[in-house]
């Protein structure tokens, strides 16, 4: 049995999700305790190893997602994004996060076949999106090509709702206002297992302890598999490299091509460039962080040859995140799995602006 000293509510993982499902709840609940367990010093997941992009979705993206989900499915998810990135940037302030109004963009060379796809289908696309936004989304802006110096570039799209962010600003925000609120963040406690017994959760820690929970809430996302084995959850590895200042750099904003597998964007006058996981989806199902030949090789490429063609750049630091899919689909998986245990996993690469409302529909599946 739980004792009066055991939490309400024990969250595992310390990133976007989990962070804002405890401090929902502890709004819900300022009375209750409210622990988030993160393994690590501090939270080390895609919440932090990301590209910062405010991501509402490139026009070859979500018109992917349409084919492959359905429309109806895929504008909802959209409206899930658009409505979080309101959130988020409500929440914690635009400046406590970094957010630059620089505007996304997507870029097509002349041989894509995607440009044709898109261009087939740009205005019955803006006409379902503006249902959503309120006004049109995409712009064709070519001429901002050669003002950003791409080069195999024929045509590029603008966005105005999208922009970057600074991960770990974004983070430390967070944390703090988690904190303020009541929540206590655990770190260096990492979980081995979760069973439910005699009316409670049992949280068992790498340590040896026992946490005694009311509710828990799994918000491991990439590596939930590792607690709850029978989830419809595969990690998704994504490579990022960044390059050391690059002098007269013109590139403002964020990018993407190839329905999103690849994206960049300025970051202090470098390029931080991510993506090519389309590549080799088999070798990136893996929690395993690191970086490949191939994949890295790819992004050097498109370094050279459409970003900052006839200048010379090196690269200063390469990473990767580890992300969550679900095989049915790019809707988040947010319900309990057991009587005690919620899962809030599955975010597609979507955490930035969805990850405030998933953990918002946690927190009130943990009230109940």
């Amino acid at each position: 049995m739980r004792s009066s000293g055991d939490p309400h509510l024990v969250v595992v993982g310390a990133g976007i999700v989990g962070l804002f499902t405890a401090l929902h709840y502890q709004r819900r609940h300022p009375r209750h305790r409210v622990i988030v367990l993160e393994r690590g010093p501090h939270p080390t997941g895609a919440s932090v190893k990301n590209a910062g992009f405010a991501c509402f979705g490139s026009p070859s993206e979500l018109l992917a997602d349409m084919d492959n989900e359905g429309a109806d499915g895929a504008l909802i998810r959209v409206e899930e994004r658009w409505l979080g990135l309101l959130e988020l940037r409500a929440e914690l302030g635009d400046q406590a996060i970094g957010y630059e109004a620089t505007g996304g963009h997507e870029i097509y060379t002349a041989d894509d076949p995607l440009y044709t796809r898109v261009a087939d289908r740009f205005d019955q696309l803006n006409q379902q999106l503006a249902d959503i936004v309120g006004a049109s989304v995409f712009q064709w802006d070519n001429a901002a090509i050669a003002r950003f110096g791409l080069s195999r570039t024929a045509h590029l799209v603008r966005n105005d709702h999208e922009g970057p962010l600074h991960s770990g600003l974004l983070m430390n925000a967070l944390m703090g206002k988690a904190q303020e609120a009541g929540v206590m963040l655990r770190v260096n406690s990492a979980v081995t297992a979760i069973n439910e017994a005699d009316g409670h959760a049992a949280v068992h820690l790498v340590n040896g302890e026992l946490l005694r929970a009311g509710r828990v809430v799994v918000a491991t996302n990439g590596y939930a598999s590792e607690l709850l084995p029978d989830l419809d959850i595969r990690p998704a590895r994504g490579q990022v490299l960044l390059t050391s200042s690059v002098p007269g750099l013109r590139l403002r904003g964020t990018f993407h091509m190839n329905e999103g597998y690849f994206y960049f964007r300025d970051l202090h006058g470098a390029i931080l460039l991510g993506g090519g996981r389309i590549l080799d989806l088999a070798g990136e199902a893996t929690t395993e962080d690191g970086v490949t030949d191939q994949i890295q090789s790819a992004l050097e490429e498109m370094l050279r040859d459409v970003i900052l063609a006839g200048r010379t750049f090196t690269i200063e630091q390469r990473w990767s995140g580890i992300m969550g899919f679900r095989s049915t689909g790019k809707t988040p998986l947010v319900e309990y799995v057991s009587p005690r245990v919620i899962a809030a996993v599955g975010l597609s690469g979507m955490g930035v602006a969805i990850g405030i409302r998933v953990a918002r529909r946690a927190a009130a599946l943990a009230s109940e």
